[in-house]
């Protein structure tokens, strides 16, 4: 044994039985698989298995004790979610290699009613926009305008020194970010689930005569599934809070950026004013930066630089770059 194999603690055996046996059952091990796909709350776990809530709870609670489920609150609801894996230790990597199988073979596993689940969350995040996008200035001012940070964010666009072909914006609101892009590359795509956005986008596109940039409605699955196009840099600014699944966007972007592209993230850190959900159409409360490095790591990006900027009304942003090798 190595000194440094001396310095990583075994895996006990008693963590160990009691993991196997409480993703040995078969319902358990369709929660485990399910929660690959997102966290979600208990009502919707128990719609999307077609489970009793008290059966539900007594499998999550076997499944929360063997450290293969924890819980995040989101405003006044409680979801469910699998627990973050950012060390090299035995469970860790355990856990990761069970983690990857499960995914690996849920294809079938996954219940009917998923895509429906999320693609309510995406419309009631779409609607909200629709009904506020005159007021989407006021409404950013309200966490954090563009003129806060903007700045920071330019100064890392800057930065980047790859192939400046092709460029995507995820979510790229009233257009804040385009000028810069369409300067910096080639070719741009705006990517909105919104219609009522891409009208604020379209009307920037024609007013500052950014002939290089295109639109598209729908989302990053849509695009990957239609279109062949592949990019150098995609950007998600201040989206992921808002998306139904944050991690689906990792490796639906991962599939999408050219080998050695770059994913742009900026996005709020975790917070706990629960007011933006409803005044501001958040669907999560920002984002421990672990999030985000373990997302990227599952859709096999490879973290890089990151910074950070802390607001003076409380909410502070990560700014992260992550690549595909």
């Amino acid at each position: 044994m190595s000194d440094i194999d001396a310095l990583i603690p075994p895996l006990h055996t008693e963590q160990l039985v009691r993991a196997c046996r409480a993703i040995g059952d078969p319902l358990r091990m369709r929660i485990f698989q399910l929660l690959g796909q997102g966290s979600f709350a208990v009502l919707e776990l128990c719609e999307l298995l077609d489970v009793k809530q008290s059966s539900l709870s007594h499998h999550l609670k076997s499944l929360a004790k063997a450290g293969l489920v924890t819980t995040q609150r989101e405003g006044n609801s409680i979801y469910y979610r699998r627990p973050l894996l950012v060390g090299n230790d035995p469970w860790s990597r355990w856990l990761r290699t069970t983690m990857r199988a499960a995914d690996q073979m849920s294809d079938n596993s996954l219940p009917a009613g998923l895509d429906q689940l999320l693609a309510e969350r995406a419309k009631t995040c779409a609607e909200f926009f629709a009904h506020n996008a005159d007021a989407f200035q006021e409404q950013q001012d309200l966490i954090a305008s563009f003129d806060q940070y903007g700045a920071t964010l330019q100064a890392v666009l800057q930065d980047y020194s790859g192939n400046t072909q092709q460029a995507l914006e995820i979510g790229p609101g009233d257009g804040a970010l385009l000028p810069a892009l369409s300067q910096r590359f080639e070719h741009v795509m705006a990517l909105d689930i919104s219609s009522a956005m891409l009208d604020k986008v379209k009307a920037r596109i024609e007013n500052e005569q950014l002939s290089n940039i295109r639109t598209w409605l729908g989302d990053t699955g849509s695009l990957l599934q239609n279109a062949e196009t592949r990019y150098q840099l995609a950007v998600a600014n201040m989206v992921l809070h808002h998306v139904p699944a944050p991690q689906t966007i990792f490796r639906e972007v991962a599939k999408l950026l050219t080998p050695g592209g770059t994913f742009l993230v900026t996005d709020l850190c975790r917070h706990d004013q629960h007011w933006a959900k409803d005044s501001c159409g958040d669907l999560w409360l920002g984002f421990e930066p672990e999030d985000l490095t373990h997302w990227a790591e599952e859709a096999e990006l490879t973290p890089g630089p990151s910074q950070f900027l802390g607001l003076r009304n409380g909410f502070q942003i990560q700014f992260r770059l992550f690549y595909r090798t």
